[in-house]
């Protein structure tokens, strides 16, 4: 069988176990699928780039019934520049890498964090805003501490698969495990933890006088980060999304829009 016959055989007997419901056979013929071809070419022929993302204001959140953010403007226009429209996917985040992989999302795109453990399994692209962790406590309680070796005893709340997971996991602190920061601010705010690690931008954004959590204050700052979106291993999509960044940052509209969402001072200088 030539090799576009079975592509065609292929496509056709993913829809017949869309209509059946076979979930575990369809990942498996989504990678056939995909596996060895052009992402770009595959995401064009389908008419759409499935965005893996979580509940993380600024970058992404909803207002009613639909998403808005940083990221998701900024998603909008990737897709748009290689011709096919946005879908949005509320994922698991400490499932992103499998269902990458899958097939179930084409790319990650929610203020994630570039770290050298994930850049050996997925692409990542250029880096395009900056970022830090930080603690998060209640209001007064931050200035009993001035170091992160100070929290030993603390109990943290943490967004699975985080890099703030990451880091108190390396240093062996005590936490638990949320589906997404937004959780873990409630957890604090709630009194069921006594403190998080979340990203800087959405501390900053969520914290101080008028916001959601204007109960909670942001501390330390753990590290140095930056922020990238990811692909499948060897995606073609990634070089489209390095020019797309350039293309932004040469033009002055990154600025914009991270001025419209507040996070200018996260634009990479």
């Amino acid at each position: 069988m030539k090799r576009e016959e079975k592509k065609i055989v292929f496509l056709a007997f993913t829809s017949i176990l869309l209509i059946a419901g076979c979930g575990k056979k369809q990942e498996s013929i989504s990678l056939e699928l995909v596996e060895g071809e052009s992402d770009l070419t595959y995401v064009q022929s389908k008419g759409t780039l499935v965005a893996g993302m979580t509940d993380f204001a600024p970058m992404d959140y909803r207002v009613g019934e639909e998403w808005t953010g940083f990221d998701v403007e900024l998603a909008e226009s990737f897709a748009e520049s290689i011709g096919v429209t946005l879908e949005l996917k509320e994922i698991d985040w400490d499932d992103k890498t499998r269902l990458l992989e899958i097939g179930e999302i084409d790319c990650i795109w929610n203020g994630m964090t570039m770290t050298p453990e994930l850049m050996e399994t997925i692409s990542c692209s250029s880096p395009y805003l900056s970022n830090a962790q930080v603690v998060v406590m209640q209001e007064g309680e931050l200035k009993q501490y001035k170091t992160i070796e100070e929290c030993q005893h603390l109990l943290f709340a943490v967004e699975a698969g985080s890099t703030g997971e990451d880091i108190l996991k390396g240093e062996k602190y005590r936490y638990t495990t949320c589906a997404t920061q937004k959780e873990a601010l409630q957890s604090v705010l709630d009194k069921k933890a006594d403190a998080t690690v979340i990203d800087i931008i959405m501390a900053a954004h969520n914290t101080g006088a008028g916001e959601a959590y204007d109960k909670l204050e942001v501390g330390m700052s753990l590290n140095d980060e930056k922020i990238c979106v990811g692909f499948r291993r060897g995606s073609d999509l990634t070089r489209k999304a390095d020019a797309y960044i350039q293309a932004i940052y040469e033009d002055g509209s990154i600025n914009r829009m991270a001025e419209k969402y507040g996070i200018e001072n996260a634009v990479l200088k």
